[in-house]
């Protein structure tokens, strides 16, 4: 079923265009520096969140713009086009934490939590990584014990995003007892400041500088019932499936936006540069890669576009999203080899923006769900949905 958007097309394109000039003139211009110096400076933020950015995608109600899933890949392809560390910096608040609110919370956690998330006076991280619980959360071995009213958690959480800034930690855990029926996965609103929780030092990571990813452990942390999402611990699993699979079109269209990018620095550089006093770009190999690079980057468009589309009328909500996220996420690392292919020995030295993008989309692969399981979810959807029409 399609429902109209609750920002109007003409009122969503202005949204969009401001993002876009932001984008490229003043963060594509600071690109260097948050290489340097791995971190967002502090301008960018404060104009970020006067842009409403922290919750673009935060129903109007709680403070948010409201766009939906379709307005909100064509956000993520504009600001894929920069340093993907500026998208992470509000990325949890939109995506995968803020949405476990939106979608599952109460009203009371709504009202409590959504207004800050929106504003970026809160920062809010989705933790459910484990060393042994990645992009199959039944592995979870962080533990929620019952104790009265109150929930005891101790677990050590791994990757998290924004840990070293976050106001909140949404806390996957294994509740003990465990429940008669289900998986017994519950999800917990855990302020940072909460007695018990720790966050590790900033990972080093191959890419993506300015983004802060750490360990975080809970060493008997207690919560009140208030912080148990949707006031159920039933909730948890199916909470944490949902907003994944709503995510991973979302990074399917950053791959999008980091693919152009990707393709139009090695325009540009086939253009200009010469070898033998001609212009790399009258080469036919190298125009058959700039070819190959535009084909993909044109195809994941279009499937991100169709994948949010199926998302928002609920017609897909479960094979289009990893499809999507295996195709662009898989593509936008073939368009980063090639665009340090076109640029040659230059696209190997550090402070130009193709081998940026290299290092960078590599991790597109491997988190909401890497593109191993990706093909088991896309796979095993299709055979069970045939199994479905014979049984």
């Amino acid at each position: 079923m399609t429902t109209d958007p609750d920002v109007p097309d003409d009122v969503f394109a202005d949204v969009l265009k401001q993002i876009t000039h932001f984008v490229h003139s003043r963060v594509v211009p600071r690109e260097l520096a948050i290489m340097a110096t791995d971190a967002i400076p502090d301008d960018l933020r404060r104009q970020a969140a006067e842009m409403g950015l922290f919750g673009y995608a935060i129903p109007q109600e709680w403070g948010g713009l409201g766009l939906d899933l379709t307005q909100d890949v064509e956000v993520a392809m504009e600001l894929g086009y920069t340093s993907l560390s500026l998208r992470s910096m509000f990325g949890t608040n939109n995506g995968i934490a803020g949405q476990v609110l939106v979608g599952f919370g109460t009203d009371e956690q709504k009202s409590q939590w959504l207004p800050g998330i929106a504003s970026g006076e809160i920062v809010a991280s989705f933790a459910l990584t484990e060393s042994g619980a990645g992009s199959n959360p039944s592995g979870l071995r962080t533990t929620a014990k019952s104790d009265g009213d109150d929930w005891v958690i101790n677990g050590a959480k791994r990757f998290i995003t924004n840990a070293t800034t976050a106001s909140l930690f949404v806390v996957f855990a294994r509740t003990d007892p465990a429940p008669d029926s289900g998986n017994g996965i519950a999800v917990f609103l855990v302020p940072a400041g909460a007695s018990g929780v720790e966050v590790g030092v900033k990972d080093a990571k191959m890419g993506q500088e300015g983004s802060r990813t750490a360990d975080v452990t809970f060493d008997d942390v207690r919560v009140g019932p208030e912080a148990l999402v949707g006031g159920d611990a039933a909730v948890g699993y199916r909470a944490a499936m949902t907003i994944l699979a709503r995510g991973r079109i979302h990074i399917a269209a950053l791959a999008v936006g980091q693919a152009q990018r990707a393709l139009d620095e090695s325009v540009a550089y086939a253009a200009t540069s010469t070898q033998g006093g001609v212009p790399i770009g009258e080469f036919q190999l190298v125009q058959a890669m700039l070819a190959d690079m535009a084909t993909g980057v044109m195809a994941g468009r279009s499937l991100v576009r169709d994948a949010a589309r199926a998302w928002v009328d609920g017609t897909d909500r479960r094979i289009a999203p990893s499809v999507a996220k295996l195709f662009c996420t898989e593509m936008v690392g073939k368009v980063a080899d090639l665009a340090v292919q076109v640029h040659g020995g230059t696209g190997y030295m550090r402070e130009v923006p193709v081998e940026r993008i290299y290092r960078d989309v590599r991790l597109l692969r491997l988190y909401e769900g890497t593109s191993e399981i990706q093909r088991l979810i896309i796979g095993g959807g299709l055979v069970r949905a045939e199994q479905k029409k014979t049984s």
